[in-house]
């Protein structure tokens, strides 16, 4: 903050001022070389991340030039073993640098964004000593659907936007050839994925990108690009005539680059089929249980040993199980409304449920003009492109950069098709008091106190999603009231749904630990689920694939969300006739994003008045 001295104040003794001045800075001098050098360590590595990856960049920040990036070459991150040996070089370096650093003597906001800082990058190090395991081509998230998502909803907000988005079009094929030949260097270790996998990726290659709807520039890469270039025209930063050669050139590079490069990464899929040596889980490779432990800590920010994890878990499970059992039993006419009836709610459209669920949190949660001022985030909410719904989840919400997080946006897949109560507690997911309202408060917060952005660099998927499951739960409760004069009845329903919810879900997790960790193979697990009604084999095949596919998944909403609420019991415990649900979440919010020990730490903090 600018201080503002006011002129009679220096009728103070010069000499005593001066001799102040001295001593403050001599002190500064003394006490913050550890401070400055940390500071420059943050800023460096901050950049150095964003300007490594444009298309991460661009989401991350609207404006470089604000965080002193001036210049920069757009790129795409490559696939190499010389990348991954210079990142490797990088983080032993960033650790040297930090272990060089006295956090003692930095302020308590660095200090903390220190302790934040070490465990992760050496964390991101245990991971990339582990490179062969991860992979980029995943049929649920990896990037040959993910990128079109990303390229489509690239904000364009200059002239310079646009031509890096072309440019980032036109590395496609080296971006998807990096990916290949690291798949084939994958399968020489052993460690491709199953075949069921490949078979479902070579399918999205062939979906995603559609030559017909490509060649007719009805494509939602086309579509969503000319929007874009009107906005831009209708606010005077293009012309007609660039807008006509941006679209052609858009065009020539989804045809000629784009077009290719995922045929040709199908075509590698077709020849690497046949190559995987594992079609169960991670347990099953050398140091898969290693690689799962990295996971268990970058996706969910718990650091406890697996047998505290699966003890939780169990817990969870049992006292949620009892729970339903006792509900049924007062309400036998329930047992066949699991399934989510078409049964009417209070609102039909989502901007009135957003609107309701803001209404709903109000004593509960900070307000966002407690730290916006004149910022107040927009809300939209979208259906996603035909093209994606058959390979996206049932809703998602976009972060906005840190420097323009006015406007943000809300998918849903129509595919899913929610409705009712269903898409009430999936916006409280997404939107209030979920990801939306989470990430505004944060960034908002994070300014107003002057927190190093480099923070908003560390991924803390159990932080975030831990977070969304807790609200989105929450959520039922909220849509108790909201019906209680209405459908009384509704009461006992919504709160089956509710525990069915986490019974899935904690299930779902002690599965992922079964089959990743412990072993368990497809024959095991079908049993589980026929023991609690899943005995499909389909379904009980596609829940199978999907955790091989995808571990850990589950475990970041759940885990996260059951050490939100043991957080939450220590707060009560701490804070005594001082808490408050509203005490507990301006905590949560104001100290995180963050992994789950930090958090620990910052409470008992609470308590001795530090922070």
């Amino acid at each position: 903050m600018k201080t503002i001295i006011h002129s009679r104040k220096f009728k103070a003794s010069l000499c005593a001022i001066a001799l102040f001045f001295a001593f403050s800075a001599a002190a500064v001098f003394f006490l913050s070389r550890d401070a400055r050098r940390f500071g420059r360590f943050c800023d460096y590595f901050f950049v150095s991340e964003l300007t490594g990856n444009t298309l991460n960049m661009h989401y991350i920040v609207a404006n470089p030039a604000n965080y002193g990036i001036e210049s920069y070459t757009p790129l795409l991150p490559s696939y190499s073993q010389e990348r991954r040996n210079n990142s490797l070089q990088e983080l032993t370096s960033a650790l040297d640098t930090l272990h060089s650093i006295d956090r003692n003597k930095l302020d308590e906001k660095n200090s903390y964004t220190y302790r934040l800082l070490f465990p992760y990058l050496e964390n991101e190090k245990n991971g990339l000593l582990l490179y062969y395991y991860a992979n980029p081509l995943s049929p649920s998230s990896g990037m040959q659907s993910q990128l079109p998502i990303l390229l489509a909803e690239y904000t364009f907000r200059s002239k310079q936007d646009v031509e890096d988005y072309l440019e980032l079009l036109d590395q496609t094929d080296t971006y998807f050839q990096g990916i290949g030949e690291y798949l084939r260097e994958q399968t020489e270790r052993g460690l491709f994925m199953p075949d069921y996998s490949v078979a479902k990726v070579i399918e999205q290659c062939d979906t995603v990108m559609d030559k017909a709807s490509l060649e007719a520039g009805t494509h939602f890469l086309n579509t969503t690009f000319e929007e874009r270039l009107d906005g831009l025209m209708e606010k005077g930063i293009i012309t007609e005539k660039e807008k006509a050669a941006y679209l052609s050139e858009n065009s020539r590079l989804l045809n000629t680059v784009m077009l290719p490069a995922y045929e040709k990464m199908g075509d590698e899929l077709i020849l690497l089929q046949g190559s995987g040596k594992n079609e169960k889980g991670l347990s099953y490779y050398p140091e898969g249980k290693e690689y799962y432990l990295y996971l268990i800590r970058s996706n969910t920010g718990s650091y406890r040993d697996m047998k505290e994890i699966k003890m939780l878990l169990l817990q969870d499970f049992s006292r949620n199980f009892e729970a339903m059992r006792t509900l049924l039993q007062a309400h036998p006419e329930l047992a066949a409304s699991v399934s989510l009836p078409d049964r009417p709610f209070a609102y039909e459209e989502p901007k009135d449920m957003l609107k309701n669920l803001q209404q709903m949190m109000v004593s509960d949660f900070p307000a966002l003009s407690d730290v916006a001022g004149d910022t107040m985030p927009v809300c939209t909410v979208k259906s996603i492109s035909r093209n994606l719904q058959e390979y996206c989840s049932p809703a998602f919400y976009l972060t906005p950069p840190l420097d323009d997080i006015r406007e943000n946006v809300i998918y849903i897949n129509p595919k899913n098709n929610p409705y009712g109560v269903e898409l009430y507690t999936t916006l409280a997911h997404e939107g209030y008091p979920g990801h939306l309202y989470q990430t505004v408060y944060s960034q908002l917060f994070f300014q107003k106190t002057d927190i190093n952005p480099v923070r908003c660099l560390l991924s803390y998927g159990g932080y975030v999603e831990g977070w969304a499951m807790y609200v989105e739960l929450k959520a039922y409760d909220y849509a108790k009231t909201l019906m209680a004069q209405a459908a009384p009845e509704t009461e006992a329903l919504y709160e089956l749904y509710k525990l069915d919810r986490q019974i899935q879900l904690c299930l779902y997790s002690l599965l992922d630990i079964a089959i990743h960790y412990e072993g368990a193979t497809y024959e095991q697990v079908h049993k589980v689920l026929a023991s609690v009604g899943i005995s499909d084999p389909a379904t009980t095949r596609s829940i199978y694939e999907y955790i091989v596919e995808e571990p850990t998944n589950y475990l970041k909403y759940y885990l996260g969300y059951l050490e939100i609420m043991n957080l939450k019991a220590e707060a009560r415990k701490m804070w005594g006739n001082a808490y408050s649900e509203y005490r507990f979440h301006k905590f949560y919010l104001e100290n995180g994003p963050a992994d789950f020990t930090n958090l620990q730490q910052q409470l008992s903090k609470t308590t001795l008045g530090i922070s």
